[in-house]
């Protein structure tokens, strides 16, 4: 394990690489090679004298960072403190973000603080005085006045007049699938809606009666680096050019699909609102210069919150929890901002930001929704009305779906099959892997489904009559015959899993994919997660067993059974046009502009305010 820096010592590219995001997702991959490209370009950090309270964000930082009980009055003079803080040579938090710092100092800030292990995340290293100083802290991100709100069900969707609206998703087919339920609940109100994501997904969007736009990027190409590098760094300074054109290609193709014609028809698109998730970076620098709303969703969490740590880091202590999204973002913004600027320079006419720049930008403001099931992970406590969770979104394919014949006599012929699949990520190993499922399989009793994926999954020495090789089949259809599922943890595989009352094992790769297997294993309807480098066939065969105990179906159906009381699709297109500015805002004067409104909810939590 190593820092930032000292892990990619002597890289030179100077500036960024990729993105982040979720599930099973190269955005996830987009975020952890901007990071890399940051800090490819820097040294072993000495770090002496660097006060850490200062890194700490908005709701860290209220409180004093001493051995001293926290009061009342340490937290007043704190927040005086706090105030005073104007000169950025007195405050590192502020040299982080300033653009006369050094990308090579910035990057001595982080890593005394934060440390990339080599499955990608990053562990942050909380002190010790922190832990006892926040207890009492009070947060001010922006989200923390938080109300009762009603429930995000179908009732009573605003009435808009018919808009266009484009949604720009950048991830592989599991990101790409809610955005399509989504969009076509839109369609249904009356909108137009133009869905823009890589070109890999042309057919599964129009077969889905969206219209489309291609964005840049391949998220196979994403996939793979992710795999390989297990997260941030690249193992090569090679791969660093690869990844930052990828994330150019992405970010120079955001306004096109905001504004040009549709390309297959040439019917005329000017865009009324945008719908986006996080690893589309560019989004809100678009809907500034475009002047229209915007609304991120995401299927992981990217809001600070005290109650988790941000999937893409370690945290052990909840004190370090808040902290965490500061130091994800800091490291992401490290790598884009030189891509960010030039798309904003020459594309968009717009003046370059930092951190620091248009401190009264309105970031803090941009509606955020999740989709995942309160069911599963409760909304946090100090995530404020600008905040939903939504539910799962989930696009119906199961009901034009028709299975293969020979997969219909299978599944007749005994009891219900464990599915074993790993969608698009790519396998190391898949003989191997292949090996010790079928092994697992045979043990404990089981007959199973391997799904080959882009793993390439499946190759068997012999037939075996209790394993069935599949390709692609809708999970919503297909978990409804299984017994159990074991996958990879992106978020719309858990979904749906979770849906069909399955017990699921998850083993992840990257990203938020070790979230939700801890999530899952929480929830009681599944074990503790497998990490794919850990992978075994003692560990396989324990997680088979555990998932046949009683108990944990019994949680499986009763979780499945609350999830029936959501719509999440109904939930997000509601949230969107709840949040939608009233007329009187949408002719108001704009707020000078920032990189606070590309950070979101973030900006506050890092000391920006």
């Amino acid at each position: 394990m190593a820092s930032a820096a000292e892990e990619a010592k002597g890289v030179e590219e100077g500036g960024g690489g990729a993105s982040a995001n979720g599930g099973d997702n190269p955005a996830t991959a987009t975020a952890s090679a901007s990071a890399a490209a940051a800090a490819s370009s820097s040294s072993p950090a000495d770090d002496r004298g660097l006060p850490r309270s200062s890194t700490m964000p908005g709701g860290i930082n209220n409180v004093e960072i001493t051995n001293e009980t926290a009061g009342p009055s340490n937290l007043e003079r704190s927040r005086t403190e706090r105030r005073r803080q104007n000169n950025p040579a007195d405050d590192p938090t502020k040299q982080l973000f300033d653009d006369k710092i050094s990308l090579k100092k910035k990057l001595e800030m982080l890593n005394r603080i934060a440390t990339v292990k080599d499955d990608g995340t990053v562990v942050v290293d909380v002190p010790s005085s922190l832990e006892t100083s926040t207890t009492d802290g009070v947060a001010y991100d922006g989200y923390s006045d938080v109300t009762v709100e009603e429930p995000l069900d179908g009732a009573d969707i605003s009435v808009r007049p018919p808009m266009d609206i484009v949604i720009l998703i950048v991830g592989t087919r599991g990101d790409v699938q809610p955005f399509i339920a989504i969009g076509k609940r839109l369609q249904d109100y009356g909108h137009r809606v133009r869905l823009a994501t890589h070109a890999n997904f042309k057919e599964f969007v129009l077969t889905a009666g969206l219209e489309f736009f291609p964005l840049g990027g391949d998220p196979k190409i994403l996939a793979e680096y992710m795999v390989k590098n297990k997260g941030f760094l690249p193992s090569g300074p090679s791969e660093i050019p690869i990844q930052r054109k990828q994330m150019k290609e992405i970010i120079f193709s955001l306004l096109p699909a905001c504004k040009e014609p549709d390309p297959d028809t040439g019917i005329p698109f000017k865009v009324d609102a945008i719908i986006a998730n996080p690893p589309a970076y560019g989004h809100t620098h678009v809907a500034e210069a475009l002047k229209v709303p915007i609304h991120i969703f995401f299927t992981m969490p990217w809001t600070p919150t005290s109650e988790f740590p941000h999937p893409l880091s370690r945290v052990k202590q909840a004190a370090g929890y808040r902290l965490s999204y500061q130091i994800v973002d800091s490291m992401i913004w490290l790598g884009i901002r030189d891509m960010i600027n030039e798309f904003r320079k020459k594309k968009l006419k717009l003046r370059p930001v930092t951190y620091l720049s248009g401190a009264q930008g309105s970031g803090n403001d941009i509606p955020h929704g999740y989709i995942w099931s309160p069911h599963l992970v409760p909304k946090p406590k100090d995530w404020g009305p600008k905040i939903d969770v939504v539910g799962f979104c989930f696009l119906d394919l199961a009901s034009n779906y028709v299975p293969p014949e020979p997969l219909v006599k299978w599944l007749e012929a005994g009891d219900k099959p464990i599915y074993v699949g790993f969608g698009s990520l790519p396998v190391q190993d898949p003989a191997k892997m292949t090996e010790v499922i079928v092994k697992a399989l045979e043990i404990t009793g089981q007959r199973g489904i391997i799904n080959k994926g882009w793993g390439g999954l499946g190759t068997l020495a012999e037939p075996k009559d209790f394993v069935y090789l599949l390709d692609n089949c809708p999970h919503d259809w297909l978990f409804l015959q299984c017994k159990a599922v074991v996958h990879h943890g992106g978020a719309g595989t858990t979904a749906a899993g979770l849906k069909a009352a399955c017990p699921t094992t998850i083993v992840p790769f990257f990203g938020d994919q070790p979230f939700w297997g801890d999530r899952v294993h929480a929830r009681g309807v599944g074990p503790l997660p497998i990490p794919v480098d850990q992978f075994s066939l003692q560990k396989l065969v324990d997680a088979i067993n555990f998932m046949m105990e009683p108990k944990v179906k019994d949680n499986a159906v009763e979780l499945a059974k609350a999830m029936e009381s959501e719509d999440g699709v109904s939930g997000a297109v509601r949230a969107f046009l709840r949040h939608l500015p009233s007329r009187a805002e949408e002719t108001a004067p704009q707020q000078t502009s920032s990189f606070l409104e590309f950070l979101g909810p973030v900006s506050k939590c890092l000391g920006c305010s």
